[in-house]
């Protein structure tokens, strides 16, 4: 494996976030595993909870410091 710089460590230690996020989406958001019969049935799936996702009122973030503007979470 390839050492990491500095940059990508940081984000590594946020998993806890992503791993919140996909619990949420499988939890809240109706999120399947499920084996679709099409590609695109499965993409209309991952679509919806992710609509769903957005209505959320309160979601987690990250915050990054001295990141880029499109790195950042809003």
């Amino acid at each position: 494996a390839l050492p990491a710089s500095p940059q990508e460590v940081r984000l590594l230690k946020q998993r806890a976030v992503v791993e919140s996020v996909n619990d949420i989406l499988t939890s809240v958001c109706d999120l399947e595993h499920t084996r679709h019969r099409s590609p695109f049935n499965a993409l209309a799936n991952i679509y919806a909870a992710l609509i769903a996702y957005q209505f959320l009122e309160h979601k987690p973030h990250v915050f990054i410091p001295n990141a880029p503007n499109y790195l950042m979470a809003a």
